[in-house]
């Protein structure tokens, strides 16, 4: 499986933006899709999650509220929806898949997202 991010950028504090990536194939039903960031210096963390078929969905307490995790099933595409960002949401965001969210084992190449206040 491949995953490519699109939508990153530059934006103002309190815009939005909406990050998509494409799996070039499904597997299993029962994987998940899930965002991660990675601030310039800091650790790689979880940002949201959700499950192909059940639809269930995850948020870091940091972005909740202000993100929205979405897919197309038919597109194979999951969506962040990503509004009233914040100077500390700047990181390169990652698309990964994998059986749950401690199970990551693919990763896309990261789209870079710069609030600027």
């Amino acid at each position: 499986v491949q995953l490519v991010e699109s939508g990153g950028g530059l934006v103002q504090v309190g815009g939005s933006l909406r990050l998509a990536c494409t799996a070039s194939e499904r597997t299993f039903n029962e994987r998940i899709m899930a965002w991660f960031r990675q601030p310039p210096g800091s650790e790689r963390a979880f940002v949201s999650g959700i499950e192909w078929e059940g639809g269930e969905s995850w948020y870091a307490d940091v972005v909740k509220g202000r993100f929205a995790i979405s897919k197309d099933n038919a597109k194979n595409t999951v969506y962040l929806q990503m509004n009233n960002l914040k100077p500390e949401d700047t990181a390169i965001y990652y698309c990964a898949t994998g059986w749950s969210v401690a199970s990551i084992d693919t990763w896309g190449q990261g789209t870079q997202v710069t609030v600027s206040a």
